[in-house]
């Protein structure tokens, strides 16, 4: 405990810590639509196709959260138009995105005049470098995230579950499907300064899955995935301060752990 209250005297501990509180919290809502609608592998093809977003961003001197902002949200578009008319994208066609995103935004940071910026944060984060101006911009899509789900709840829940009937019902399926992809992408934008682009998949996955383990209603779940996610950025936060580590690794792999023991609990408590 003392170790926590000493590490809390730094400003970017705060920063952190927040960031942190807003990482879970998109986590537990986006991640959980996300995991049941199987859609995980295809949030990784979205995450990566943000790099060319970033690497644009450095090469037209601009906000690279936009830029990151802006080719996911294309690449969400793309790809929820694959999944109402071919009922899920090709596996070939993300994987393309995937690897074109990489190497488009290599190829302009490398073309950018001047200094050649570090790649390593986007690629694994940095959550303890995130500024006050970064955890504003965090703070204001994550109440944008929030206010469309709640808004949506219902119907996103009907489409994530069965999106066949929810057609029949006469829920504009193909409009909620590309709000969910947009949220995921808001998501993804915005969990790349914590984890980086390679370790979001893991932090949008783990949360959710321990949620699923836990409990079998939605809302139960998506406190699960708050709670744990919660417990796995700020404990894995901690300990990455406390091993000088760097931080994205060490979330993703308290979560893994925290993971495999819910998982042991679970087997053992209902072999009993």
């Amino acid at each position: 405990m003392s170790a926590f209250l000493d590490a809390m005297q730094y400003d970017f501990m705060q920063h952190a810590l927040i960031a942190s509180m807003l990482a879970a919290l998109l986590c537990a809502i986006v991640g959980t639509f996300i995991v049941i609608m199987r859609m995980v592998f295809l949030s990784g093809g979205v995450s990566h196709s943000a790099f060319a977003g970033l690497g644009a961003a450095h090469y037209f001197s601009i906000n690279p959260l936009f830029g990151a902002l802006l080719a996911a949200v294309l690449v969400s578009l793309v790809l929820a138009r694959l999944i109402v008319h071919h009922r899920q994208p090709p596996d070939a066609l993300i994987g393309l995105m995937w690897a074109a995103g990489m190497s488009i935004g290599v190829i302009f940071v490398y073309l950018t005049p001047g200094y050649t910026p570090d790649l390593m944060p986007y690629l694994f984060g940095n959550i303890l470098t995130i500024s006050q101006s970064q955890l504003v911009w965090m703070a204001l899509f994550t109440l944008i995230v929030l206010l469309v789900t709640g808004f949506l709840f219902q119907p996103l829940v009907a489409v994530s579950f069965d999106d066949e009937f929810s057609s029949l019902r006469g829920l504009p399926v193909g409009v909620l499907i590309s709000v969910l992809m947009i949220l995921s992408s808001i998501t993804i934008v915005l969990l790349i300064q914590t984890v980086g682009i390679i370790l979001v998949m893991a932090l949008m996955t783990i949360p959710p899955l321990i949620g699923l383990t836990l409990s079998n209603a939605l809302r139960g779940v998506m406190l699960w995935a708050f709670a744990s996610g919660l417990l796995v950025m700020v404990g894995g936060l901690l300990l990455a301060f406390q091993l000088d580590l760097p931080g994205g690794p060490v979330i993703v792999m308290s979560g893994i752990v925290l993971l495999g023991g819910v998982k042991l609990m679970k087997r053992i408590t209902s072999s009993t």
